[in-house]
């Protein structure tokens, strides 16, 4: 089994569709082994979206992700990785395929629902970003 992170982005906590999401990761063979609400800081985001700080996007991105509440999770599965990179869909819903969370959740390609760590040595960054050893469960759900 493999772990990833996934955090549903403060445009899809507002809009109500945090539990959509988590029931469509579950459905997709997902257990959540660690799930929290929480509202991030600039320096929180800063630091998350480090890599990024160089592209022109990181301004906006940083104050969209502290606009409202977000929801880190940690997920497992076989292959979790690549996995949930496929049923979250394209960073831009108009190009995501059908019945992928982006498609059905998504505004636009900024305002697009959901993150997902894109390598397994990122995922395992950004799980410690969010949890400690001790809040990530053994069976999850």
């Amino acid at each position: 089994m493999a772990r990833t992170l996934a955090i549903i982005k403060p445009d899809a906590v507002a809009t109500g569709y945090a539990g959509k999401i988590i029931a469509h990761l579950q459905e997709k063979g997902f257990k959540v082994k660690a799930l929290k609400m929480t509202r991030l800081t600039r320096e929180q985001a800063g630091e998350f979206y480090g890599i990024h700080r160089e592209r022109p996007f990181y301004g906006e991105l940083v104050e969209f992700m502290t606009s409202g509440a977000v929801i880190p999770i940690a997920l497992e599965r076989d292959d979790a990785v690549p996995t949930l990179r496929e049923v979250i869909g394209s960073t831009d819903p108009a190009e995501a395929a059908e019945g992928t969370i982006r498609k059905l959740y998504a505004e636009s390609k900024g305002r697009n629902a959901i993150h997902a760590s894109d390598s397994d040595e990122n995922a395992a960054n950004e799980i410690a970003f969010f949890f400690t050893a001790s809040e990530i469960v053994a069976n999850g759900i």
